[in-house]
This record gives structure tokens, C-alpha cells and sequence, in this order.
């Protein structure tokens, strides 16, 4: 697919472009795995809402269930059994982050299936597999407005345990439409309005670079600029919906443990989150299971998931859990408190700026489950490129993404641009190999972030046949250019 063509599959979900003859619906269910689906679906659709955002109201996406539950929660080992139906006025698509269906219920435009018409409805069975924290969006650019739900699968211990389940789904938000956002970073703003401004500067290796000119942070290294950040100051930094200044305060038991299950849904934002005065157990990112890291701080990515767990003091209290946006000093967040606790506001802006990501975390984590161990039989190199004057992002080196059912497979992705890439692989998990050239045995994930002139290696079997995109979970990188796609022989 060329990427004049993915962008306008983009812009559909923005600007409700017609729809082509050439679509029409499909059997999302694996043939493999099953003759007919099963009788009774779980019930999922696209709707719109309703939510205020800084005393005004914004009318925005949701994946609502009959009950008005937004998302799904189903049990590990069991049938993906979804009737996803579709009230807005426009054509859209749900791609299940984290889980791995067949190619032909993966969620992308036209990579195979349709989008989905207004008042259609269409049926998916798949395995849901082993069980995690996931969650669903939007392949367009409707996933800016907030075209996005939790996905949880729960295993049979997740069931057992003695501990509180607090789901919490992050999330940047703009008044503007999204394609306004993306024309503003290309610079095609309409006649009057404001563009964004970005003063240039060059890059490493000739490309050039821009830093907004309202975000100086981020380190230089000699012969580079420095790192840009932030493309977009949005309106509002959401956590499950709200603003730090009216958060959402989940009822806790004092004394009792916490299952924090972290999505970063956000577009183009990176978090850090940080647990206050409680200390946390990381143990799971992406759904799988790490050995437990504690600490108080822990970076996410867009795409990214991560379950902490957290103790609580027998005297209880109020303790919030904020999300800190890299590089400034907006944050969101949730208050956990037990009965009684007093609960006080907490400004939207912090006293210093949240930090900058790299790779300390990822250098530390180990899966409960690595990838058996195998030589590759096919290895890949892969440059992340960008022109950030004209807002163009791109992948050198994917042309020739080609691999065999039953192949393992190496991919060393180079960030050769100065903004951090969250790259993330549909229909599959891999685990880290290397992180800048020094080989670990690193966690089992579906989105790594690769910051500016490092590198990461990570390994995947080949088991589910398909053309499987890899790309920038930033929307609007992804929006003009940085995606590829991992594609089996004879499938392309």
C-alpha cells in the first residue's frame, strides 16, 4: 500500500470520505480454528458521547457495550465472539491491540477487510489467547477522539488473586478535528489561522529537523539538534475520561492490593507514571508477564500497557497515580481512596516536567515466558526516518519484509530521526534481543519505543500468516509514512 493511499484510508475516519464498490463485508473468523462461529456474540459498538473537558462539552467516539460498559473484559483460553456494529455516521474499523487474530479480523483498512458502514454489523471469532492487559482503537485518524476501550482478558490466576482490579485508559484530547491537527503540522493551515510554530534546525546525517518553539527540553548531542518532544500541546491530558483537575476516585480497601492495569491510548503523547508515596510492582507490560520491578516511576508509550501492582497502608488515605507528560508539566491521573480518606485537588500542572524516556526500564525487564530459544533464520535492519519541516516520516529498509510460516525472525530498528518512535507489530509478540547492539534477553512485548539514535532488536516467530503492519504508534507519524508491513511469502 503506497503511502498516499494509507493516508487517505486515515482520513476517512476524519472526514467521512464515500466509500468505494470495491467494499464490502467479510468473515472475520478463522477458518482454522473453527466451522461456524458460536452462537451467542458479545455485543460491542461504536457510538458517539458525551464528556466535558475543561468546563465544555465534547461530543467524542465510544466503544460501548449493551449495559453502556465502555471496552470488554473477557476470560483467557476462551473464544473472541464479538458482534461489532457501528451508530456514527461514518465508515471505521477496530483493530484489537495486543491480541492476534487472524489476518482477516485484524482492524485495518482495506489490509484486508473493509471499513465497517454505518449500521453495519460484523462478527469476530478468534482465539482471545493467554491473557492480559489489552485494548481496541481505531486504525484512523478517529482514534484522536477517543475512538478507543480497555480489552482486558483475565486468567484463570488474575481470578484467584486477592487484589482489586483498577483499569485506568490515558489519553490526549483536542477540540480541534484531527485532520486540522495534522494539516497544522504540515503546515498547510487554512488562510488567518495560526500554524504551528517551528523554528528549524539540521539533523543528524542531512535530515532536517524542526523543534517547536515552544519546547526547548530534550538533550543535544554534538553534530545533532536537540530532541523534539512534543508535536502537539493539546487541551486536555484524560485518564478514563477526565481531567487532573476532576478526577476519577476509585474506592480502595485499606490495606488491600491493587492491580493497576496502565493504557497509554494517547495519539502523540508519552507518559511517566508515577505512584506517589506508594511503591509499585511492575509485572506485566503489553500483557505479558515480567519479573517484578519495583519503583515509583514507569515510563509508557503510546500503545503501551503496563500492570503495577500496589499495597496500600493499613491506616488507608488518599493516593493518587499520575501520568506525567514527558518533557512538561501537564499531567492526568487517578485518586485511589479508601472510605473516609480526604481527597484533595491536585493541579493539572506539576512543579516540574514529567521525564524523558529512554531505555533504563527496558534494560531491566525479564519475561516470565521468553520466546524458546533458536537461532534466526532471517534478519532484518530497519532505519526510522523523518523530515520534520515538511512532516514526512518514514521506514528505510522495509521493502523487503518478506518472511516464511515457521521462520524466527530478527528485526534491528535504528532511530535515525530526533523525536523517540513506539514501533508496534500487529499479529504478533516478540521479545527484545538487543537494545543499542548489547544482546539481553529482554521482555516479551507488541510495542517497543526506539528513542532518537538508539536501536533495538526484537525477535518474533512467524505463526500467524498475514501482511502484518509495523508501525509508529504516534498517529500522525503512522498518518505520513512510518509504517510497513511484515508480509509472509505468497501474500503480498
Amino acid at each position: 500500500m503506497k503511502r498516499r493511499d494509507f493516508l487517505n484510508g486515515l482520513m476517512v475516519g476524519a472526514a467521512a470520505l464515500g466509500t468505494s464498490a470495491a467494499l464490502h463485508p467479510i468473515r472475520a473468523w478463522s477458518q482454522d480454528n473453527a466451522a461456524k462461529p458460536p452462537a451467542s456474540p458479545r455485543a460491542l459498538s461504536v457510538g458517539y458521547r458525551t464528556i466535558n473537558i475543561n468546563r465544555r462539552s465534547a461530543r467524542v467516539f465510544g466503544l460501548i457495550q449493551p449495559d453502556g460498559k465502555s471496552g470488554l473484559t473477557l476470560e483467557a483460553g476462551t473464544e473472541f465472539d464479538v458482534a461489532l456494529s457501528s451508530v456514527i455516521d461514518e465508515p471505521t474499523l477496530i483493530h484489537w491491540h495486543g491480541l492476534t487474530p487472524p489476518w482477516a479480523a485484524d482492524g485495518v483498512p482495506d489490509n484486508p477487510a473493509a471499513l465497517l458502514q454505518p449500521t453495519e454489523t460484523r462478527r469476530y471469532t478468534f482465539p482471545v489467547g493467554a491473557g492480559g492487559t489489552h485494548w481496541m482503537h481505531a486504525h484512523t485518524l478517529q482514534e484522536q477522539n477517543l475512538l478507543a476501550a480497555p480489552l482486558i482478558v483475565r486468567t484463570a490466576d488474575d481470578l484467584k488473586r486477592d487484589e482489586q482490579e483498577v483499569v485506568v485508559l490515558l489519553h490526549d484530547f483536542s477540540f480541534l478535528p484531527a485532520e486540522e491537527l495534522l494539516a497544522k503540522l504540515k503546515g498547510n493551515v487554512a488562510p488567518g489561522a495560526m500554524p504551528m510554530d517551528h523554528g528549524s534546525m539540521q539533523g543528524m546525517a542531512g535530515m532536517q529537523h524542526v523543534m517547536p518553539a515552544n519546547d526547548m527540553s530534550g538533550m543535544a548531542m554534538p553534530g545533532t539538534s536537540a530532541m523534539d518532544l512534543n508535536d502537539i500541546d493539546y487541551d486536555a491530558y484524560l485518564a478514563n475520561d477526565r481531567t487532573l483537575d476532576d478526577p476519577e476516585v476509585v474506592r480502595v480497601d485499606k490495606g488491600g492490593r491493587v492491580r493497576l492495569r496502565i493504557i497509554n491510548g494517547a495519539t502523540a503523547t508519552v507518559f511517566t507514571i508515577d505512584t506517589g508515596r506508594l511503591s509499585g510492582e511492575l509485572v506485566a507490560v503489553d500483557g505479558q508477564g515480567v519479573q517484578a520491578v519495583t519503583g515509583t516511576s514507569f515510563p509508557v508509550a503510546m500503545g503501551q500497557r503496563l500492570d503495577i501492582r500496589l499495597s496500600l497502608p493499613k491506616e488507608g488515605g488518599a493516593f493518587p497515580v499520575l501520568a506525567l507528560r514527558e518533557g512538561a508539566a501537564e499531567r492526568t491521573g487517578v485518586v485511589l481512596a479508601t472510605a473516609g480518606a480526604d481527597v484533595r485537588g491536585i493541579p493539572v500542572a506539576g512543579e516540574t516536567k514529567g521525564p524523558v524516556l529512554g531505555l533504563e526500564l527496558e534494560q531491566r525487564l525479564r519475561p516470565v515466558s521468553p520466546l524458546a530459544y533458536r537461532a534466526a533464520d532471517r534478519r532484518f535492519g530497519l532505519s526510522l526516518t523523518g523530515d520534520m519541516a515538511a512532516y514526512s516520516w518514514g521506514i528505510d529498509g522495509a521493502d523487503g519484509l518478506v518472511v516464511k510460516r515457521g521462520e524466527r525472525i530478527e528485526v534491528a530498528i535504528r532511530n535515525m530521526s530526533m523525536m523517540a518512535h513506539p514501533m508496534h507489530l500487529h499479529g504478533h509478540h516478540f521479545q527484545i534481543t538487543a537494545i543499542n547492539g548489547t544482546p539481553l534477553a529482554g521482555a516479551v512485548r507488541d510495542t517497543v519505543l526506539v528513542p532518537p539514535m538508539a536501536s533495538v532488536t526484537v525477535a518474533f516467530d512467524a505463526d500467524n500468516p498475514g501482511r502484518w503492519p509495523l508501525h509508529c504508534h504516534h498517529l500522525y507519524h503512522m498518518a505520513t509514512g512510518m509504517m510497513a508491513y511484515v508480509t509472509y511469502d505468497g501474500m503480498g
